[in-house]
């Protein structure tokens, strides 16, 4: 089997699971130019743990992990089978210490994402969380480990967003970022584009704007165990290439 792409996903707002915007139909434009997985493994950074865990049960449930939004969007079930015997496997490739862990689930920095992509929710998917305590060179490290998954049909599957700070929200900014915003996004999107991965790395090296963009590592992380899976000869391509509400980025990536 030929190497599967992967994705970043900039997933924004839980509301986006239910609405028809520019956003959600370049998702679902996305998968149309990759083949369709026999499985996928979710970095969510809804699932931001103590230590790495990994789901492992046959049928995982769907996590509203959210709160205040219209009853439609809890109404959602993304009822798509896991895969135990992958699970087995990716606990076999990482090299830290992780364990099996089903008390989350498919939470909704996944499911409103596939909603969009794989409606049908036949495709086997489950998540490993985010290490709370990990600095970026060990989910970059386990990315690595991960990347064989690539030759057996597996997408791996981030979902965060580069720029995140909830605090800073301006909700009458809609469709436009900050100025640090956009400097932030710009610069990890160019680093990518480049391959310089060890900057993306090392982000915090860019000082207070990246402080504003990612007070908490949980929605940046993500994006570390795809470039981690990289190859050289992959190619790059940007979607969604925006920032809402100010202190948001949508920016989303293919790798193929």
């Amino acid at each position: 089997m030929s190497k599967m792409p992967m994705l970043f996903i900039g997933h924004g707002s839980p509301m986006n699971a239910i609405e028809d915007n520019s956003y959600t139909r370049t998702w679902g434009k996305m998968v149309k130019e990759i083949p369709k997985p026999e499985s996928i493994i979710s970095i969510s950074a809804h699932w931001f743990t103590k230590g790495t865990r990994i789901m492992n049960e046959e049928n995982p449930k769907t996590v509203y992990d959210m709160y205040g939004f219209p009853e439609k969007l809890y109404e959602i079930l993304y009822n798509a089978p896991g895969n135990p015997k992958l699970a087995g496997d990716v606990k076999r490739l990482i090299s830290r210490q992780s364990v099996f862990d089903n008390s989350w689930g498919i939470d909704h920095g996944t499911w409103s994402v596939l909603v969009h992509m794989y409606p049908e929710k036949e495709i086997p998917v489950f998540q490993i969380s985010i290490d709370a305590s990990a600095p970026p060179e060990v989910h970059y490290q386990i990315g690595k480990e991960l990347k064989s998954l690539r030759q057996q049909g597996v997408l791996l599957f981030g979902t965060g967003n580069i720029v995140h700070n909830l605090r800073r929200v301006d909700w009458e900014m809609d469709d436009k970022g900050f100025d640090w915003a956009y400097q932030f996004d710009d610069y990890i999107k160019e680093n990518i584009k480049n391959r310089n991965y060890e900057n993306v790395i090392h982000y915090m090296d860019l000082g207070e704007t990246a402080r504003l963009a990612v007070p908490m590592p949980d929605h940046f992380n993500p994006i570390l165990y795809i470039l981690g899976a990289a190859d050289q000869e992959d190619k790059i391509s940007v979607y969604n290439n925006s920032c809402v509400m100010g202190s948001l980025s949508m920016t989303s990536y293919l790798f193929s």
